[in-house]
């Protein structure tokens, strides 16, 4: 092979966070900085030899690029069988579902999830292993530490691979396969759920179904499975087209940058069913006409659910969730008489539970849900799982939810996020008040005492490693729970979060609207930790 030893020397700052590496575009295009990353991947798998790799992304600006990078230094490294998504894309749960089906030795996904996409904005990568999980810690830390060390990377000289024609080709002696990016993961879906009962739900024409895609990945995806499998009239899916900058939106599906869903859901004559995903596929938003699903009840709900649907029909082996999300699915596995984990923000930790089968769902508060079917959050997932549900039980799916509700109680939720804010700021806020956590219990802040406070530490059941400093946890006397973190999502300063919930049992209470319920404890949490003085914000940016 006509491969080519370049000369290198390590870039600052390529620790992976817990969805991989993500910079802005221009840091990417920085002359050997995308290159160094991908290497440091290699070396830290070792021999490549003979070895297959799936590869894709969410289609965003400098997608395409990558890719053709990437499959030249595959191939560099030994690596002989090559998968590839047309035209670059795999959505990240498609990932997953293709890495597991054709058992490689992991993937390489290129997204920066929810995140803007174009030339200024921002890209991402990160190692999935063969499970089809994102990569342990002990891996992330083990691809820094490589990146640190780097002298040199592997490529080859090659014309680029044509990423749009169906099949196989070759390059340098490996065999390159381009492969519908939908087809397996549609396939797995229509495996799990009553397709047909469903498709007898969608295509009622009193039934209106509407999905935004957002211009992101899963635009295709649900193209297939809602309008060409089960049915549903066309034009069901809206901003279906993928497109590298989003249409100049922001591909997060909450109630601010979903806009033009919520508007369908919440007009004068509403949708009846309403989603949103992501900007690769992960994330998931599910509303009822008029009404939002908060994802910590979405999770609950799909547990307590869970018998309804084919693929789950013997019962769940455990649930998780992670340590922000309210507890709301933790009363349902106590009565289920399963298992619950409460686990760091991070999917990798899920996926150790599942590949040992202590899980079989779970969920982040960030519109991420999930089962053992992959190793990934999936987005189109779970809006089935609930479609799945309302053609089951015939009711709209706020109906479910109150009655879930009354049933279990509520959980009230919110997510308050400080988004670009000054980073040595943030973090003297959240090192100021972890000084002082051992001080607070028994101190009174807006009218509620502090019962306990502690920094989340976890220790995984399965490999017995041990992740600290996830977050600081401050348990108040009407049982509220207030949990600060600095989020490592982002790309351009820091990113606040601040999570509030509180149970109410009262049946007279349990229409709230979330911000009036959770009110005392917002004013407590920014008496006790000063959140407008450090951030310098009288309101959060965004508030789920």
């Amino acid at each position: 092979m006509n491969v080519l030893r370049v000369e290198s020397q390590p870039f600052e700052g390529q620790k992976p966070g817990t969805s991989g590496l993500r910079k802005k575009v221009r840091v990417f295009e920085t002359p050997g900085y995308l290159e160094n990353f991908v290497q440091s991947i290699f070396n830290t798998l070792g021999d490549c030899s003979g070895q297959a790799l799936v590869i894709g992304g969410d289609g965003r600006y400098y997608n395409r690029v990558a890719i053709q990078t990437i499959l030249r230094m595959a191939v560099a490294n030994g690596f002989t069988r090559l998968i590839v998504g047309q035209g670059g894309l795999l959505s990240t749960p498609a990932a997953s579902c293709v890495i597991r089906k054709y058992a490689t030795r992991g993937g390489i996904v290129l997204s920066a999830s929810h995140n803007p996409g174009g030339p200024d904005e921002d890209f991402g990568i990160k190692f999935n292993g063969d499970n089809g999980g994102p990569a342990t810690e002990g891996v992330t830390d083990a691809i820094w530490q490589a990146s640190k060390e780097i002298d040199h990377y592997l490529t080859l000289e090659s014309l680029d691979v044509d990423l749009d024609r169906l099949g196989e080709s070759r390059l340098e002696g490996a065999v390159i396969e381009v492969i519908d990016p939908v087809a397996d993961y549609a396939d797995q879906m229509e495996a799990l759920f009553d397709f047909p009962k469903m498709s007898a739900l969608v295509r009622n024409p009193k039934f209106r179904l509407c999905f935004d895609a957002m211009h992101a990945v899963t635009g295709p995806y649900a193209r297939e499975i809602f309008e060409n499998r089960l049915g549903a009239r066309p034009g069901s899916v809206v901003n279906a087209d993928p497109k590298e900058d989003f249409g100049g939106g922001h591909p997060d599906p909450n109630m601010v940058h979903a806009h033009e869903l919520v508007a369908l859901m919440n007009g004068d004559d509403p949708m009846d069913f309403g989603a949103a995903s992501d900007g690769d596929g992960d994330r998931n938003m599910v509303m009822g006409s008029g009404f939002y699903i908060n994802p910590c009840d979405s999770l609950a709900v799909l547990a307590a659910n869970a018998h309804l649907v084919p693929g789950y029909r013997d019962g769940l082996a455990g649930v998780a969730r992670s340590m922000p999300t309210s507890r709301a699915v933790d009363r349902v596995a106590r009565e289920l008489g399963i298992d619950c984990y409460e686990t760091p923000t991070g999917w990798k930790f899920f996926g150790n539970l599942m590949d040992a089968g202590r899980i079989t769902l779970c969920g982040e508060e960030s519109f991420g849900t999930g089962s053992d079917h992959l190793r990934e959050k999936d987005g189109l997932w779970a809006v089935l799982f609930w479609l799945n549900i309302v053609a089951e039980e015939a009711k709209p799916a706020s109906e479910i939810v109150r009655d879930h509700w009354q049933r279990f109680g509520r959980d009230y939720f919110s997510r308050h996020d400080f988004e670009g804010i000054d980073s040595d700021a943030a973090t003297r806020m959240i090192a100021t008040l972890e000084e002082k956590l051992d001080t607070l219990p028994g101190q009174t802040f807006a009218g509620l005492t502090v019962e306990s406070a502690d920094s989340f530490s976890y220790r995984d059941p399965v490999d017995d490693s041990v992740s600290t400093g996830q977050g600081l946890r401050l348990f108040f006397n009407n049982g509220g729970r207030v949990v600060m973190r600095l989020s490592g999502t982002g790309t351009s300063g820091a990113a606040l979060r601040v999570y509030y919930d509180l149970y109410q049992v009262d049946p007279a209470l349990l229409g709230q609207p979330a911000q009036v319920a959770l009110a005392g404890l917002i004013d407590a949490a920014d008496e006790v930790a000063g959140i407008r003085k450090y951030t310098g914000r009288e309101a959060p940016d965004v508030i789920t």
